[in-house]
């Protein structure tokens, strides 16, 4: 089963995340699509095939931020139903209450685990929430 030939939506505005997550999921077989900014994501989602997951950084540039995002994505029927991750350096603490409270399907603090990332993502593609802190918390 796994990740293989899932497609995932990041938004990661940050160079060497984007070569993390393209090295760990591309492994097990996903395809990602990489949006930096998050500036246009809605027009990018919809005129792109149906994907399995998208991944949100919460801290993103120029005013944006992951939770404005998941609040667009979410007031979008054709995309609604897809599950969305935090994946974020912001404190777990707090930001795992705050997604859990808007609807996101999961939180995966950074740095990630590349041990564990790629099968977080399967359980949340299956049905299940996944709030990982880290092993510090």
């Amino acid at each position: 089963m796994g990740i293989e030939g899932k497609r995932i939506f990041v938004v990661e505005d940050n160079v060497e995340n984007r070569v993390i997550y393209q090295m760990t999921l591309v492994k097990h077989g996903a395809h990602l699509i990489f949006d930096r900014w998050g500036r246009d994501i809605l027009r990018s989602m919809r005129g792109l095939r149906k994907f399995d997951l998208i991944i949100l950084d919460l801290m993103l540039p120029n005013g944006r931020s992951g939770y404005n995002i998941f609040e667009e994505i979410r007031a979008i029927p054709e995309l609604a139903d897809i599950p969305v991750v935090a994946v974020s350096a912001a404190d777990p603490s707090a930001a795992i209450a705050k997604v859990q409270e808007l609807g996101f399907s999961g939180f995966i603090t950074k740095p990630i685990n590349v041990d564990c990332f790629a099968e977080q993502l399967e359980r949340v593609m299956n049905g299940e929430k996944v709030w990982y802190a880290g092993d510090g918390y």
